[in-house]
């Protein structure tokens, strides 16, 4: 509006002969053109504000609307959470110490285990020096009585040689000398 009055005014200053009346009614053709823009461009912007003043109580409701339905949600939470933050401290505390109780029966467990291997090693090692010795003593046993039987009967196996080889020879001489006693074997 005040670029349309600025425009009049300077083709009221003016001379008469310096614009021809042709060149005057085409100036006043686009200073209308002008102020046609520019009222439709006031008339845009007031839209647009209306439009955003809206928008925005729309927003702010939608906004006061969740607001007003997450405070009783928030506030369940933060009392549920205060509720449950001594519970959870307990809760932890006992880990704590369970774990310190598994830890150190883990370490018992650990130690009585380890003993009894030992225990056990030992106990195997004595076993097995007692087979061992069982084993030897048994093997030595068998070989003395081996010894102890075998010596004997060696001793009656020569000596019932003897007397059949004493037989032989007395037999023999008996048939007469120089005569076996195949030659006098009939041959049945």
């Amino acid at each position: 509006m005040e670029a349309m009055r600025i425009v009049m005014s300077g083709m009221w200053l003016q001379d008469s002969d310096s614009l021809s009346s042709g060149n005057s009614r085409l100036l006043m053709v686009f200073v209308g053109m002008v102020a046609v823009a520019l009222i439709a461009q006031a008339i845009a912007l007031i839209a647009m504000a209306v439009g955003a003043a809206k928008t925005r109580k729309r927003g702010i409701e939608i906004f006061e609307e969740i607001r007003a339905k997450m405070m009783p949600v928030l506030d369940n939470s933060q009392g549920f959470i205060q509720e449950t933050t001594p519970k959870i401290k307990i809760i932890t505390d006992n880990l704590v110490e369970t774990s310190h109780v598994v830890r150190a029966k883990a370490m018992e467990f650990d130690a009585t285990a380890s003993d009894l291997n030992s225990k056990t090693r030992a106990q195997l090692d004595r076993v097995d020096g007692m087979v061992t010795s069982v084993l030897n003593t048994t093997n030595d046993i068998s070989e003395t009585v081996q010894r102890g039987i075998k010596m004997p009967v060696r001793e009656f196996n020569g000596l019932v040689n003897g007397l059949k080889a004493g037989l032989d020879v007395l037999v023999g001489r008996a048939k007469g000398p120089g005569r076996n006693s195949r030659d006098t074997d009939p041959g049945w």
